[in-house]
């Protein structure tokens, strides 16, 4: 990371997990002593707390799948970036934009919201910036980059509704990046991606509770696997709906190109 950031210049994301507290305090104070080290020498760290699989799957998951869910929380994070800069779009988004959010930006908040039905944008954009499996939420980022993606169909006012829950827990001056893509074998489905940085060091704490607390948009998505009793809304957490036994590429080693060069 340090080589690749100070001798080539690349942008440096680090996305790591921290142990189980079950693990001991020795490993997590170790696991802690690392995270701060590679902070330095990152633009950009990722924070997965192992802990937060316990809230988010059920009570009879084996290890293996637990991991497994872990695991893929990872390669989202590193296709959330990826895909918005190759995935053309009707706005695009490009390096450049990835560099102004994340070059030197310390904590970094990435999430993906997935959702379709009557709600469809209001309820992906909650699930983007709610994400229970990292540290923190986007509440009080001065730097987010947003991208929204749907079929033919998606509504200007679909893309309005989507982007005030975004800018509302928001720095009220942050630095918002938008993109759009238009891909008509998404149908009815709506997909939004945020990655938030620039995060003040007195509002981490502030950031992981607004994550634990009700949305004041009166969301329908179901937290924590909990069934309710309404319509139908087509609605998936973002690791349900994109976890899957086929690896999102052919080479799970894959890296792109525009990454090898920087």
């Amino acid at each position: 990371a340090e080589i690749a950031r100070e001798e080539i210049g690349a942008l440096t994301v680090g996305i790591v997990t921290k142990p189980f507290s079950f693990e001991g305090r020795l490993r997590r104070n170790q696991a802690e002593q690392g995270i701060d080290f590679l902070s330095m020498k990152v633009d950009t760290l990722i924070v997965i707390p192992n802990d937060r699989l316990l809230e988010i799957v059920d009570k009879k998951t084996s290890m293996l799948d637990a991991f497994r869910i872990a695991d893929d929380t990872l390669r989202q994070g590193i296709q959330g970036v990826t895909d918005l800069i190759t995935i053309p779009g009707l706005i695009n988004l490009d390096f450049a934009d990835i560099r102004t959010v994340m070059k030197d930006a310390g904590t970094a908040m990435m999430g993906i919201g997935i959702s379709s039905g009557e709600a469809r944008a209001l309820d992906a954009a909650q699930q983007a910036i709610n994400s229970n499996l990292l540290e923190t939420s986007i509440a009080g980022a001065s730097r987010i980059l947003f991208s929204i993606a749907g079929g033919p169909s998606l509504a200007l006012s679909e893309v309005d509704e989507a982007a005030r829950v975004v800018e509302a827990v928001a720095d009220e001056n942050a630095n918002i990046i938008y993109g759009q893509i238009v891909d008509p074998e998404m149908q009815e489905e709506v997909r939004i991606t945020v990655i938030a940085t620039g995060f003040k060091a007195n509002t981490a704490q502030s950031a992981m509770d607004f994550s634990r607390k009700d949305n004041v948009f009166n969301s329908t998505t179901p937290r924590n696997g909990a069934q309710q009793n309404q319509a139908p809304q087509q609605t998936q957490s973002t690791y349900q709906q994109l976890y899957s036994n086929e690896p999102r590429f052919a080479d799970e080693d894959y890296i792109p190109d525009f990454l090898k060069r920087q």
